[in-house]
């Protein structure tokens, strides 16, 4: 059973949130699943939930970096000027088509990734991030 039952898709493919979703309820039905397909709106949410002092539990987030209006890359240097407390809180994996290397080493650089995945999200992808989440508790 997963730690985290909080995660948060940011992606601009409906279709993609909705198997992210699929994905992640199969693995605990209890768990619950934000999805947004406006990477401004999803930055939002980040930014005003997890900056509050009430909200206590952390969140796995899977963000996609090829959106329009706003980039995955983009996303993540606005969340890099977010609170220290935010950044304790959300656990940020990509979640991207690309196969491009300077992609998955962009993302090896950045310090708020924890790691990089290959669309689309499996079982087996949440089966491993929980394992490594419960061993870092």
């Amino acid at each position: 059973m997963p730690q985290n039952k909080h995660f948060i898709v940011i992606d601009d493919d409906a279709l993609n949130n909705k198997i992210c979703r699929v994905c992640i309820e199969k693995i605990d039905k209890e768990a619950n699943v934000v999805t947004f397909t406006d990477p401004q709106e999803g930055f939002d949410y980040v930014a005003k939930e997890y900056a509050r002092t009430d909200q206590s539990h952390n969140v796995t987030l899977f963000l996609d970096i090829n959106m329009p209006m706003m980039n995955g890359w983009e996303f993540l240097e606005l969340y890099d000027k977010l609170d220290p407390r935010v950044h304790s809180r959300v656990k940020i994996y990509i979640l991207s088509s690309s196969v491009d290397k300077r992609d998955m080493e962009r993302a090896k650089e950045n310090r708020h990734v924890v790691y990089y995945f290959i669309k689309p999200l499996t079982k087996e992808t949440i089966s491993l991030i929980t394992y490594a989440q419960q061993k870092k508790a």
